[in-house]
């Protein structure tokens, strides 16, 4: 990390700065978790008495309660409760936490305004933290699955097995889901009820940008062409078709720049790269079946071989630019992962039309 550009954690729209220092190491018992020098690690650009956090006085002192997400109560707690206790005793506060698995607010309370600001403070840090290495739970994305653009894609499915299954890897099992195919904007890890209708507000708050780049038209696609993920087409994990404005326009890469931008400053997506890479996945080798993983006894203990790459050289000559058909996007979703809806897409949490 370099020392005059340190990384920064947007947090509920403030900003704060994150100085590495070395962390503690505990080794993490199951259900149990340490606090990991958090205190020490995190060094706050921002004056831990200003009065941003919405604390209020009462006959006893100050109070502030903050909205926590109930899965991540365990890492406010630490292990074996150290976590809160040393937050509580650097602070001179006192944390109330909700009981396992009941949504409601993380309580701090305290003598001065200043020490309750500066747990406040602390605790979001942490928090988003630990928030940070949850998988996530929704995207955003732009539907393919139309019915023609589907067609093309189960022709092009069997043309690869009939021309290319004798190439490494290649088999039946690795090919997208025509029903589910789709263009990724953003991910994000939403972790209770008012966090997926909060972003489902934000959705709603992007449409008429989006208006006003369509004109309040359809967008006019065509689905043509496949590229590969890294520098191997020997040695490849991920196929994608390439998705382009009929007019040549740029306007579906201003579409999902400005949604992440968007979701980005509200602090309910990390930014991953300059602009959003779209591709619609043809080919993942996620989705393989291996049916000689070994079952070790126990739900979700199985021992899962190294991910296998396939070889792409004959796919890339053969159909390099192969057409699998156009349609008109008028629709981002936000979608919910591991979830399908009756036509077999994946289930929305919201949606906005570009009409």
């Amino acid at each position: 990390m370099e020392v005059l550009r340190p990384a920064l954690i947007n947090i509920n729209g403030r900003i704060y700065r994150r100085n590495f220092i070395k962390e503690e190491h505990y080794e993490e018992e199951e259900d149990d978790f340490s606090y990991a020098g958090a205190a020490e690690s995190e060094e706050l650009a921002a004056d831990d008495a200003c009065d941003s956090h919405g604390i209020e006085q009462t006959p006893k002192g100050f109070r502030c309660a903050i909205d926590v997400p109930s899965v991540l109560y365990k890492y406010v707690i630490g292990k074996k409760g150290e976590t809160r206790r040393r937050l509580e005793a650097d602070t001179k506060t006192s944390i109330s936490i909700p009981k396992p698995g009941v949504e409601g607010q993380i309580v701090i309370t305290g003598s001065h305004r200043a020490a309750v600001s500066s747990a406040v403070t602390r605790l979001e840090v942490l928090v988003e933290g630990f928030r940070r290495k949850q998988p996530f739970t929704h995207f955003l994305s732009f539907p393919l699955n139309d019915p023609q653009v589907q067609e093309g894609f189960l022709s092009f499915k069997d043309k690869v097995l009939e021309q290319c299954s004798q190439d490494h890897g290649v088999e039946a099992s690795i090919f997208q889901n025509p029903a589910k195919l789709h263009l990724t904007v953003g991910t994000l890890a939403l972790l209770n009820e008012m966090e997926v209708t909060k972003a489902c507000e934000h959705l709603r708050e992007c449409q008429n940008v989006i208006k006003d780049i369509t004109e309040g038209k359809p967008l006019p696609l065509e689905v043509t062409g496949i590229e590969y993920m890294n520098d191997d087409p020997a040695m490849v994990d991920v196929l994608y078709a390439k998705v382009s404005v009929k007019d040549r326009s740029d306007k579906l890469q201003v579409i999902a720049d400005r949604l992440v931008e968007h979701f980005v400053s509200a602090g309910l997506m990390v930014r991953e790269w300059d602009k959003v890479k779209l591709h619609g996945t043809v080919m993942n080798t996620l989705f393989r079946k291996d049916s000689s993983v070994e079952d070790t006894g126990g739900p979700g203990r199985q021992t899962i071989k190294e991910r296998e790459a396939f070889d792409a050289r004959n796919i890339l000559k053969n159909f390099g630019a192969y057409h699998f058909g156009e349609f008109e996007l008028n629709t981002v979703q936000l979608s919910q992962r591991y979830a399908t809806d009756c036509t077999g897409y994946y289930t929305s949490a919201g949606s906005i039309s570009f009409s």
